[in-house]
């Protein structure tokens, strides 16, 4: 590796500890997009602790982090706010043979600032939820096909979804075959497709909005479609839930779906999510009805008391500290300062900022402007060396204006390296190693 680009970072403790990892845990991590296969080769942190935007690893190294938890960290690590609602329930206890009074009191809250939504249910993940909404319209509607927007990445680790995916090894093409999928954004398309699996398609779940924001009347369009061929309409909020507004991306543009699910922000990093909807349709899942019972949900841990004071927390936070706003204002000066430095580097057309100002990721584009491996592994080499640990350009509440300077000077600094790579029409000298691989892949 040319010796002037060079300021290696160094990991040795990081690097025994993926080994035991490995030798433990299968893909030595707890979620595959927390892989050291995301990472260039042997420089993948691992983390000691965490306080606001930043991380420490154990070989001591502090980071400006983005895209903590996988977006579900959005106020920053050990918020005093969340901290202390959760520390008030730990001594009280966290689970009871009975329901505690915490789940009327954070159902309550979620309602109120959720107000499209009429019942809500508690789970700890989100593949819990998004199964239990396709559940829930599978039954009302008596159809066997789920309708996936195919333009979003991930809705479940159940076998509906993920027998769609490249990993789809141990789930029967049987069950594969009862979903499809529509284009985001194609409405003539998504009514081809309801025509031809006409009083088959149970429901419509998407992402409401994306890397793109929905076109006009998009949604609106949906719910029509939805309405017209009796089907469920069900938004998956796990990442626009608190993002886009404190009500999700329904509370910001207008449009109800019949289901909803949260998760992520919601607990800033405790383990909680949500099913959210009509009443006639999720009492489907209680007593106070004649009909068929749906197994709708039932978790040992999904009322844990902690979770819901954090999110109860969370919520409050949003609300009274304006948070979804500082996430836009945060990610607009990002997004600029991004897109200047690759710009004054000459690599604007390959580094690429895309998305709404508080969910930002990047795209890095090769000679030819297509999506790069080795490029996004070059990239990710030089942020890290430079104190900047960035799967994402995905901001929370408590990065600062110098953390964002910081972020882009060591951008600019990649952008140098990135230049070098192009104009070699090869970045392999600068990669020490294998390039980073896509998380849905199917050879490991």
């Amino acid at each position: 590796m040319p010796t002037e680009d060079t300021q290696e970072l160094l990991l040795p403790r990081s690097r025994t500890a993926n080994e035991r990892l490995h030798a433990m845990i299968p893909g030595g991590a707890h979620t595959y997009a927390k892989g050291d296969d995301q990472y260039p080769e042997n420089l993948a942190p691992v983390i000691s602790h965490g306080r606001g935007a930043h991380v420490w690893d154990i070989d001591g190294n502090r980071y400006v982090e983005y895209g903590s938890g996988l977006r579900s960290v959005s106020l920053g690590h050990a918020h005093p706010r969340v901290t202390e609602a959760v520390r008030r329930e730990l001594d009280r206890g966290s689970n009871f043979v009975r329901p505690s009074i915490m789940e009327v009191e954070a159902a309550e809250h979620f309602l109120a600032t959720v107000p499209t939504a009429e019942m809500v249910k508690f789970a700890k993940n989100g593949s819990d939820v998004t199964t239990a909404a396709v559940r829930l319209a599978r039954a009302v509607t008596g159809r066997p096909r789920v309708a996936i927007c195919g333009d979003h990445p991930f809705f479940s680790v159940d076998d509906w979804f993920i027998g769609t995916t490249p990993m789809s090894a141990g789930i029967p093409a049987a069950t594969t075959e009862l979903t499809v999928a529509f284009p985001y954004g194609d409405l003539a398309a998504t009514e081809e497709l309801l025509t031809r699996y006409q009083d088959e398609v149970a429901c419509l779940i998407l992402e409401p909005a994306g890397h793109t924001e929905p076109p006009p009347g998009y949604l609106a369009g949906l719910r029509e479609l939805a309405d017209r061929h009796g089907c469920v309409l069900i938004f998956d909020e796990m990442i626009t839930g608190l993002r886009w507004s404190e009500a999700g991306a329904q509370g910001l543009y207008g449009v109800v779906p019949d289901l909803s699910t949260f998760g992520k922000a919601l607990g800033n990093g405790f383990a909680i999510s949500a099913l959210a909807g009509r009443r006639d349709l999720m009492e489907r899942g209680g007593l106070r009805h004649s009909g068929d019972r749906v197994f709708l949900l039932s978790t040992t841990h999904g009322a844990e008391t902690h979770s819901l004071a954090a999110a109860m927390a969370v919520q409050t936070t949003y609300t009274e500290e304006g948070v979804t706003a500082r996430l836009h204002a945060l990610g607009e000066r990002l997004a600029a300062g991004v897109r200047d430095a690759a710009a004054v580097m000459g690599v604007g057309d390959h580094i690429v900022v895309q998305g709404r100002a508080s969910n930002l990721v990047f795209a890095t584009l090769d000679e030819n402007r297509q999506p790069s491996q080795q490029y996004r592994t070059l990239f990710l080499r030089r942020l890290l060396a430079g104190g900047v640990l960035a799967p994402s350009f995905v901001v929370s509440s408590a990065l600062d204006d110098a953390d964002i300077d910081h972020t882009v000077d060591v951008v600019a600094q990649a952008c140098a390296v990135y230049r070098k790579a192009l104009d070699n029409a090869d970045p392999t000298p600068w990669l020490a190693g294998r390039p980073v691989k896509p998380v849905f892949r199917r050879l490991a």
